[in-house]
């Protein structure tokens, strides 16, 4: 299988501290954040390559995740659902691409979308 990375997130304590450092300390520019009433997760604009995100979650919950760009997720959804730990079921996002989410050996998240 073919992949592209297209998206690297990493867990934070504390999304408002996280924000105001990745901004005022790295000069990262905030792409929007998520849920839109009381965001929990910040994307930052970028020129190519991986979209960087970050992401607050409960200490232990998940390591970071790294989401995939695949040609046919429904097909690989089908190849993997009975095979490993899930995250998140498939799904269409409200941005338009139709993706899941899995854990490896680790816990680490990785995600696979078109």
């Amino acid at each position: 299988m073919k992949t592209r990375l297209n998206h690297v997130r990493i867990n934070v304590s504390d999304i408002n501290k996280a924000l105001k450092w990745y901004e005022e300390i790295l000069g990262f520019e905030n792409d929007g954040g998520w849920p839109l009433e009381n965001p929990t997760y910040y994307d930052f604009v970028s020129e190519d390559g991986a979209k960087f995100a970050i992401m607050e979650v409960k200490s232990g919950e998940s390591h970071g995740r790294l989401n995939f760009q695949v040609d046919n997720a429904d097909e690989l959804w089908v190849k993997l659902k009975d095979k490993v730990e899930i995250v998140e079921p498939i799904f269409d996002t409200p941005w338009g691409t139709r993706k899941f989410t899995i854990k490896d050996l680790d816990g680490n998240e990785l995600g696979f979308g078109r």
